[in-house]
């Protein structure tokens, strides 16, 4: 049995370095591996697997409210993203630049996305014409490079995967109603699919996206008490077409500027089903999210008739619909156990010789490890029950965390000793001065994260310096 602990022996206990914790996961679950560009990361089956059934059931709940997929080139010209000065002045410190093709120089420096307003607006000044053109309410899935200092597997890296959306409407309302109507998207996506409770806000002036008018959020909480920004909208206004020239002829025969909006998730929500839902024995993975839902294990597979109730038993899960496997490889039980845990599959069937002549099998919840016996005929129902079950009971485990880890501050004091000592949210009144966002920040590293669109009063001062209080503002570290 030693040899079978082995795998979790050598995961870091999460209360004794959260870091170490969430980089033993990810190398043990086999998630990803470090690649030989410094920042950069090899995302391996396990990984991908997760992100293709997160690109699914975001692609289709895009569709769903008419958005189309396209593709933009990887490369923008510097006279092309210099366009919009205060999109290149946000992006400068990031940027990555081609400036040789083959061996030769090129005549004008190529940037490698970041991201693709520039790119898209570029694309409308040429493709919209008339109000019958819009709206255009396009999306791609790609790949950007942002050359960050300090990184970390998912969470931040200089290249990851993400989508961008990408619309250009008629008039100011329009783009604001589909900016809000993302935001929604992105937050039901995390709440249902992903069962993570989110705090859905606008960000300040300071935090929001070089070049919008307004950026909206939703912020997560992990299990160690930092924030993550988990999906942001952008509402750019007329901004970037006045830039680009990008124009329309309005049903009156006048000539109008389009309005835009830009919205993204990316890979760093592996990291946050990490981070949220994992335990000291690797990944806890939500049923709707998991690659596999569930796991076969036969026990004495040599012995007469259990490999082939247990393949039987994988096929009847199937036919179900439920995502199932066979673990039939010739390692001990103990140690299936161990790995299939490590890789957080909801659930796990195990059946040997003495199950066999009782018809039965017993299945154990990876969330809770609580165990049960079910005949055959019952097995594939009672599994897309409880895979139902464990879904809801995640997120609502999931949420009360968070709920317990939310504080109110409503002096300076107050909310010093909260960010030096209770880990979460805070819930603070601020008077909307930039300088009081930097001093917060400076003295205790806690950032601004939304201002939730679910207003309050806690207090009629500013937290910080004492001021008439505008916002009610949610205060977090964050990653």
């Amino acid at each position: 049995m030693a040899k079978d602990k082995k795998m979790v022996e050598s995961i870091t206990s999460m209360e004794e370095d959260f870091a170490q914790w969430y980089t033993d996961v990810v190398r043990k679950a086999e998630l990803c591996d470090y690649a030989s560009v410094k920042g950069c990361m090899v995302i391996k089956p396990a990984g991908y697997a997760l992100w293709e059934n997160i690109q699914k059931e975001l692609d289709r709940r895009f569709k769903e409210t008419g958005v189309e997929n396209v593709y933009m080139p990887l490369f923008i010209p510097e006279s092309l993203l210099e366009k919009e000065k205060d999109h290149v002045e946000g992006f400068a410190p990031e940027v990555a630049w081609v400036t040789h093709g083959g061996l030769e120089p090129l005549a004008e420096r190529l940037c490698v996305r970041p991201t693709s307003e520039t790119l898209f607006c570029d694309f409308y000044s040429k493709d919209v014409q008339s109000h019958r053109d819009l709206p255009k309410l396009y999306n791609q899935w790609c790949s950007v490079v942002r050359w960050e200092k300090t990184t970390r597997p998912f969470l931040r890296s200089r290249e990851f995967l993400w989508q961008e959306g990408h619309t250009a409407h008629a008039t100011a309302e329009e783009a604001q109603e589909r900016t809000i109507m993302m935001l929604n998207v992105y937050a039901d996506f995390c709440e249902e699919f992903l069962a993570i409770p989110v705090i859905k806000g606008q960000k300040t002036e300071k935090e929001k996206f070089a070049g919008a008018e307004a950026t909206y959020t939703i912020e997560s909480l992990m299990h160690d008490g930092k924030a993550l920004q988990s999906g942001t909208s952008h509402n750019f206004g007329d901004g970037f077409a006045k830039a680009f020239g990008i124009q329309y002829t309005a049903r009156d025969n006048t000539l109008q500027y389009v309005h835009q909006t830009s919205w993204g998730m990316t890979t760093r929500m592996i990291g946050a089903i990490i981070m949220v839902h994992g335990d000291d024995s690797g990944l806890v993975l939500p049923p709707l999210v998991a690659p596999t839902q569930v796991m076969v294990v036969p026990i004495r597979q040599d012995a007469e008739g259990v490999l082939d109730q247990a393949v039987e038993l994988m096929n009847t899960l199937k036919a179900a619909g439920i995502r199932a496997k066979i673990d039939d490889t010739d390692k001990s039980p103990g140690w299936k156990f161990a790995e299939q845990e490590m890789r957080g599959i909801p659930i796990r069937v195990e059946i040997g010789p003495k199950d066999l002549e009782a018809g039965q099998c017993v299945l154990v919840r990876r969330d809770t490890r609580e165990k049960q016996t079910v005949t055959f005929t019952e097995l594939a129902d009672t599994c897309g029950a409880l895979l139902t079950t464990i879904q809801k009971d995640m997120y609502d485990r999931a949420r009360k965390h968070r709920d317990e880890h939310i504080w109110d501050a409503r002096d300076y004091a107050e909310f010093c000793d909260i960010a030096d000592n209770k880990p979460g949210f805070i819930r603070a009144m601020w008077c909307g001065e930039e300088a009081c966002e930097n001093k917060i920040k400076e003295e205790t590293t806690v950032t601004s994260r939304c201002m939730p669109f679910e207003q309050e009063r806690l207090s009629e001062t500013c937290v910080c310096c004492g001021k008439p209080a505008k916002k009610l503002v949610y205060w977090g570290k964050a990653y």
